[in-house]
């Protein structure tokens, strides 16, 4: 369906995905989620490619574009059926390194942004804890001045691309205020700093996630990313493009989902026909595509919103917590309509399955987003 937000230039970016996807992830990845991770040669070649950067200044390698070009990126990466792979590079282009490209200073960005961009540094953020997940207000890592340093204690847990990456953007608190907290740039190899342990997950089984420890860390004074105090803003600040981000992965695990379930219900016979020619079947895929639809159209509203500079802190709450549940009705029922084979290992409808799950519980669970909502209301 055409959709007045796109461009030529945006098909374009969607095939460059697409065939990225065809040739260097789909046949591999089923190798990937047995080894956890997603080979750093893959990320590198994102890079090269120009993939990393879209929404970055050119000075650094980043391709200037805007709200809605980065929607049709994460749209068309969403389209792989490994979810671990595109958690993996969206948390490196959304969710991690807008911190630095946000609140870095000149010298901060000169340093570590150029290979940010090419792949060659992959980066994670540290925010959720074991007793602090969507509160983030109730973190308890903290940072003290020491001198010419800071000194962090605290551990973080769920942290994507914990375990593998090069650069962390960690939250911690500063100050005794509730929301006073602050945000620090920690280099792997700090000493102090360490992957407490691997999670083992239900899905994403090839995104690496870690417990983070950080004991005595102590980082110089100029590892502070934007203003002491301020951090707690910074990171509701950069919800927006995480939010959207996260929803343009569960509609782009409907789309395929939807996509396979009537290449499969064609072709299946039960009972004298095939599934397609059962009315309750065909309906139900027609409904959940209404869904679907409707969900894309609000979606690339919110990243034309954000173009426009306007605060949608409310609507894409709504767009995480509709596309978070609409994807679990989605992916259930589409795994229902697959038989026996929906519940085998290593098919992919089943993969699409467990890596919905979590797409209501990360970036900010179902009901958090829903109060966020409510509480806008006037």
């Amino acid at each position: 369906m055409d959709n007045i937000y796109l461009t030529p230039e945006h098909e374009q970016l969607r095939e460059q995905v697409a065939r990225f996807i065809a040739r260097e992830v789909e046949p591999y990845a089923a190798q990937w989620e047995e080894d956890g991770c997603v080979p750093r040669e893959v990320l590198r070649k994102m890079g090269q490619a120009g993939l990393l950067g879209l929404m970055y200044d050119s000075e650094y390698g980043g391709g200037e574009a805007d709200a809605l070009t980065n929607l049709v990126f994460a749209e068309a990466l969403s389209q792989s059926t490994f979810g671990g792979f595109i958690i993996t590079v969206l948390v490196h282009t959304d969710m991690a390194s807008p911190h630095l490209f946000h609140a870095g200073t000149p010298e901060q960005k000169a340093r570590y942004m150029p290979s940010v961009i090419s792949g060659e540094t992959i980066t994670a953020v540290g925010i959720t804890e074991p007793g602090a997940g969507s509160d983030v207000a109730g973190m308890r890592t903290t940072a003290r001045r020491d001198g010419d340093h800071w000194v962090l204690n605290g551990t973080k847990m769920f942290i994507t691309n914990g375990v593998h990456a090069n650069l962390y953007f960690v939250a911690a608190k500063t100050g005794t205020a509730r929301h006073d907290m602050s945000m620090f740039i920690v280099e792997k190899g700090t000493p102090g700093f360490t992957v407490g342990r691997a999670l083992k997950k239900t899905g994403w089984l090839s995104s690496d996630t870690a417990e983070l420890i950080f004991d005595n860390v102590r980082i110089p004074a100029g590892s502070l990313l934007g203003e002491e105090g301020k951090g707690f803003y910074s990171v509701m600040k950069n919800f927006q493009t995480e939010r959207i981000a996260l929803g343009a992965m569960a509609v782009g695990h409907c789309t395929q989902a939807l996509q396979m379930t009537l290449d499969h219900v064609r072709s299946r016979e039960a009972f004298g026909s095939t599934l397609w020619d059962k009315q309750t079947i065909r309906h139900r895929i027609a409904m959940l595509d209404a869904k679907t639809r409707a969900a894309r159209q609000f979606m690339y509203h919110c990243a034309w919103a954000v173009t426009q500079q306007k605060d949608i802190v409310q609507e894409v709450s709504m767009l995480k917590a509709l596309t978070g549940e609409l994807v679990n009705e989605v992916l259930q029922t589409c795994q229902q309509f697959h038989g026996g084979m929906g519940f085998i290992r290593e098919t992919a409808i089943e993969r699409l399955w467990r890596d919905a799950r979590v797409l209501g519980i990360g970036g900010g669970a179902t009901e958090v987003m829903l109060e966020e909502v409510a509480k806008r209301y006037r």
